[in-house]
């Protein structure tokens, strides 16, 4: 896309975007698996699950092991493992407080757009210091399909009054990408720990190295600066 952007909102993926937890997930369930003795070749397969809901990695995790595969113990592995990871507190992506602050300040509506379950977005985001900034969090429990299907982004758009086409959407995977420019929106990504593949690239308007540059483009190519 060229030109300036005609922007009503943004929309914001949680993990991997705002909150640097991906790796954390993605770390707990290698543990995990590795722990119940599974340990040939789990972390390719892990990073196929980054931006799924956790349903959708629940049914990889079963394709790949079969019917058999122990998903309550493993379950059970991969919380206490995760919760021991940011039991200390979870860390911000670099320029998360910047660009929020930057949304606020022109009065900018915005949201969460996450493929978490409501509770954990909700105890994640106030680990990370920032539930009191969102007045509005979509969830996968507010959806009958999560990302890579639209119907999130759509929803939120919704929510907030606005059309898919006038929100910009930040994600940090290929699958949250997938999502956002089905739903029509300006699709901003800042990749965590998978590179944006070639589809990727070509959805998105941009691929940017953090979210100092995604607060530096919306007020340069969105014209947000001019709200105020």
């Amino acid at each position: 896309m060229t030109g300036q952007w005609n922007i009503s909102a943004v929309l914001l993926d949680m993990d991997g975007t705002l909150l640097d937890t991906e790796k954390v997930y993605f770390k707990s369930l290698i543990a995990a698996l590795n722990a119940c003795g599974f340990t040939d070749d789990v972390a390719p397969l892990c990073r196929t699950m980054v931006g799924l809901p956790g349903p959708d990695c629940e049914r990889l995790l079963i394709d790949r092991y079969g019917d058999d595969f122990p998903l309550a113990e493993i379950t059970k592995a991969f919380v206490a493992r995760r919760d021991e990871f940011i039991g200390a507190g979870l860390p911000l992506k670099h320029g998360t407080i910047e660009l929020l602050d930057a949304l606020q300040a022109i009065e900018c509506p915005f949201a969460i757009v996450t493929s978490s379950s409501r509770r954990t977005a909700h105890e994640h985001l106030t680990l990370a210091g920032i539930r009191s900034r969102f007045d509005t969090i979509l969830t996968r429990d507010d959806v009958t399909r999560g990302k890579p299907s639209p119907d999130l982004y759509l929803l939120a758009a919704a929510r907030l009054g606005v059309k898919p086409e006038l929100c910009v959407a930040v994600e940090d995977s290929n699958h949250g990408v997938t999502a956002a420019h089905a739903a029509g929106a300006i699709t901003i990504m800042v990749p965590d720990m998978v590179p944006p593949t070639e589809e990727s690239r070509a959805r998105c308007a941009a691929v940017l190295s953090d979210l100092n540059a995604v607060r530096a483009m919306l007020l340069d190519r969105g014209g947000l600066a001019r709200r105020s």
